[in-house]
């Protein structure tokens, strides 16, 4: 069996493109099919198409719907490394970058003066977003200009735009109905605040694990000698949001984990320090979707983020990650609030990749039962 896919890089992720149908003529649940494509269980993922770390192990599984107004609807699927399983509880919105960009290379939606417009749906949280590709002259530019903090080269401008991301997956944008919240873990309470808005992000302050903000550059370590604590705090977050019945059946990419600091007295460029975890590990950069929770929480008194900043909103949040400052924007337009950030996205491979005969076929599997 053969699979027809696309490599992509969107933002500061990579991901193996899909279209359902095709899938769906593996006859397999994408369960099971996905971590042997990717060659898991194995921290390598020698043997499949996986890139052994969390910002590349994944998959965006794209539909063209009929009818209506949304032009595309994907599902994102964390792939397991280690494990050969599948996190379908969030949505990436890195490779969400990806999905317009395909849908003008594969002729789903024409190019439309210099910047085309793509409405697209996120199965995975119903969450909308309007993505901006940029087609000076009504055609993507052959040699893309593009760039971004995080990657090297340019690609294609795409700005990603949230129609009313608060609590997409769990109802609110503060799922516990508190802007902030005590978690006892190690024997240490800490503080912090719960936000469900792009996902549902668990926010610590940077001070109580002992990180400073004038060394924003050092967190990286301090951060890696606390991720067993830094995890018993998220799983208790996933119980306290409605996420999981118990700490032991919380997701391991729900919810994402974001350490705060305000910026260093002679950093001028930024608003916040951050870092993210990603399935455990320090983010390389910032996920995007967890950035449009730290923009809401911004904005929202009371959370550990807005205290530190003093209750001073502008239109834009300037986030200092790893990978340099990404600026995020919120507006309110046609009564709908839009929270955004531009990324840019560029396609590597268009492939096919081999199915392995020792896949189990399990014929008749519902598809669908994992994408909605």
């Amino acid at each position: 069996m053969k699979i027809e896919a696309e490599w992509m890089r969107g933002g500061t992720s990579k991901c193996w493109v899909f279209e359902t149908a095709h899938l769906e003529q593996t006859q397999t649940s994408p369960d099971v099919l996905l971590p042997r494509l990717f060659g898991s269980p194995d921290h390598r993922q020698i043997d499949g198409v996986g890139g052994a770390t969390s910002t590349t192990s994944k998959a965006m599984i794209l539909n063209r719907p009929f009818g209506g107004e949304v032009d595309v609807e994907f599902t994102f699927a964390q792939v397991g490394i280690e494990e050969a399983a599948v996190d379908w509880g969030s949505n990436c919105g890195n490779c969400s970058a990806v999905v317009g960009l395909y849908a003008i290379e594969k002729g789903w939606v024409a190019p439309d003066g210099d910047v085309t417009r793509i409405v697209t749906r996120n199965t995975n949280t119903g969450q909308i977003i309007i993505q901006r590709v940029a087609t000076p002259s009504g055609a993507l530019p052959i040699m893309p200009q593009a760039h971004m903090p995080g990657v090297p080269f340019p690609g294609h401008q795409v700005g990603l735009g949230f129609q009313d991301p608060a609590g997409k997956t769990t109802g609110r944008l503060l799922p516990t109905g508190s802007a902030s919240d005590t978690i006892t873990a190690g024997g240490t309470r800490w503080t912090v605040s719960m936000v469900d808005a792009g996902a549902p992000v668990v926010i610590l302050r940077a001070e109580e694990l002992g990180l400073g903000p004038e060394r924003h550059e050092s967190w990286f370590g301090g951060v890696e000698l606390q991720l067993e604590i830094l995890d018993r705090i998220r799983r208790e977050a996933a119980v306290r949001m409605g996420l999981a019945a118990t700490a032991g059946e919380a997701a391991r990419a729900v919810p994402k984990v974001a350490i705060v600091a305000p910026p260093a007295r002679s950093d001028r460029d930024s608003d916040v320090n951050v870092m993210m975890l990603s399935m455990g590990k320090p983010h390389p950069a910032l996920a995007i979707t967890g950035s449009i929770a730290l923009t809401l929480a911004a904005r929202t008194p009371g959370t550990v983020l807005n205290d530190f900043m003093g209750g001073n909103i502008h239109p834009t949040l300037r986030l200092r990650t790893p990978a340099g400052v990404i600026e995020t924007w919120s507006e309110e337009r046609d009564g709908s609030q839009f929270v955004g950030v531009d990324r840019t996205a560029r396609t590597i491979a268009s492939t096919t990749i081999h199915l392995p005969e020792d896949v189990d076929s399990t014929v008749g599997a519902s598809f669908a039962g994992a994408t909605n």
